[in-house]
């Protein structure tokens, strides 16, 4: 799980109801398709977004991607990746 949190403003009801959206903004110089565009990469890799917020209180995303079933291979492999490692399931970048 990656968890993205803030503490500024919070949404309305029907604001969340459409963030997924694309082309949805609340923004003047806003595109709407950022959240659109993450929630795409997260579902083509089979995982969810869940988002809590709370108007005046803040807003958390939850990215919640599937564990990797027998590791990144050795050693080479990880380093090719970036130096990666996956460890009782927590990626360490």
């Amino acid at each position: 799980v990656l968890v993205v949190e803030d503490s500024g403003h919070g949404m309305l009801p029907e604001v969340m109801e459409r963030i997924f959206e694309p082309f949805f903004t609340t923004k003047p110089m806003g595109h709407g398709l950022g959240l659109a565009a993450c929630l795409g990469i997260v579902r083509s890799h089979g995982g969810a977004i869940r988002v809590e917020s709370q108007p005046g209180a803040g807003t958390s995303f939850f990215v919640l991607l599937p564990r990797i079933v027998g590791g990144l291979g050795d050693e080479d492999d990880r380093q090719a990746k970036g130096g990666s490692e996956v460890r009782d399931g927590v990626l360490g970048v």
